[in-house]
């Protein structure tokens, strides 16, 4: 999973670097690092998924009383 960014005719450095680094951060690839920097055991990452799910679905319950 490589990003590439091409510069454009005249584009400065630093704008180069500003569409590399929204574009790192449009595609999850430093969340995702994060995510893996350290091993997780399945119970734990199984549980970190259970709560995430509740917590998407009471979002989504808000959403649709609000409605």
């Amino acid at each position: 999973m490589s990003t590439i960014i091409t510069a454009n005719e005249g584009e400065s450095f630093e704008s180069m670097l500003k569409r590399f680094n929204r574009r790192v951060q449009q595609d999850g690839i430093l969340s995702e690092a994060r995510k893996r920097e350290r091993f997780q055991k399945p119970q734990t990452r199984r549980t970190r998924k259970q709560i995430a799910a509740r917590r998407s679905a009471a979002k989504a319950a808000r959403a649709a009383t609000r409605r």
